[in-house]
C-alpha cells in the first residue's frame, strides 16, 4: 500500500503527516530518528509501506484534514482532534494509545496512572515504551503523560518540545 504524506510547519517544527486514502498513518517530527517506527523486519510490526509526497493535499481528504485540525490546534481554537487514524502496533501498544486518547486537553497523567488504567500497574515500563512508539503525536497525546515526580521525561519531538505543547494546552484551557 502506497501512504501520502505532507509537511506543515509548526510552533514545535516541521512535521510530515502520512496517510492512506483513509487515516492518518503517522505524524513524524522532522528531528526522529527511525527506530521510533514499526520495523517491517520484526513479525509484530508492520511497514508504513511506500510513503509518497502529496503534491496537492485538497487531493487527499485525511491529509487535508490533518493539517487543518493541526493548524487549530496550535492556534489554540481546537482541543479535541477528528480525524480518522490507523496507528501501526502491537496490541499492547495500541491499547496504550488509546488510554493516550483517554487524556483530556491541558491535563496530564503519569506512567504509573496510565499503567493502573490499562489495568496493571507493574506495566509501567512497558507503557512507556508504548508511548515511546506513539506513531500519531499531538493528536494521540502522548506529551501528556509526565513522570511520577512530575517531570517532563522521553518524548520523540525533544523535551522542549513537550514542554512546549503542555504549555500551550495549559494557556488555551485557562484561555490566555
Amino acid at each position: 500500500m502506497t501512504n501520502r504524506s505532507a509537511t506543515m510547519s509548526s510552533p514545535v517544527g516541521t512535521l510530515t503527516v502520512v496517510a492512506n486514502d483513509t487515516a492518518v498513518v503517522a505524524i513524524r517530527w522532522d528531528t526522529e530518528s527511525d527506530d521510533r517506527h514499526p520495523d517491517a523486519h520484526n513479525p509484530v510490526d508492520r511497514s508504513l509501506g511506500d510513503v509518497v509526497p502529496c503534491d496537492d493535499i485538497s487531493s487527499h481528504p485525511v491529509l487535508a484534514a490533518a493539517i487543518a485540525q493541526l493548524d487549530e490546534y496550535f492556534a489554540g481554537t481546537r482541543t479535541d482532534f477528528d480525524l480518522p487514524l490507523e496507528p501501526i502496533g502491537t496490541d499492547f501498544q495500541r491499547q496504550a494509545w488509546e488510554q493516550l486518547a483517554a487524556i483530556p486537553f491541558g491535563e496530564t497523567i503519569t506512567y504509573g496512572e496510565q499503567a493502573v488504567r490499562m489495568g496493571d500497574r507493574n506495566k509501567m515500563r512497558a507503557v512507556g515504551a508504548a508511548n515511546g512508539k506513539n506513531p500519531i503525536p499531538i493528536v494521540v497525546p502522548c506529551h501528556r503523560v509526565v513522570g511520577a515526580d512530575g517531570k517532563l521525561t522521553g518524548f520523540a519531538g525533544g523535551i522542549d518540545n513537550k514542554a512546549w505543547l503542555l504549555d500551550h494546552e495549559f494557556r488555551v484551557r485557562a484561555g490566555a
